[in-house]
């Protein structure tokens, strides 16, 4: 029974922290383009890479 003075307190504490951590991303820009990283690997350059001379020695 005393454990639940001393974890309801640290629970609601904590619950506190990540509502607090969330919105502190959100207004930070974190959640703002969630999709442009994705599709940004879609569309690189398929051109392959110059060939190095090579030497057949």
């Amino acid at each position: 029974m005393e454990a639940l003075y001393l974890l309801i307190p640290l629970s609601t504490l904590l619950v506190f922290v990540a509502i607090w951590v969330f919105f502190r991303a959100s207004d930070g820009g974190q959640f703002d383009d969630l999709e442009g990283p994705a599709m940004r690997i879609l569309h690189d350059d398929d051109t392959p890479a110059p060939q190095g001379r090579h030497d057949p020695s």
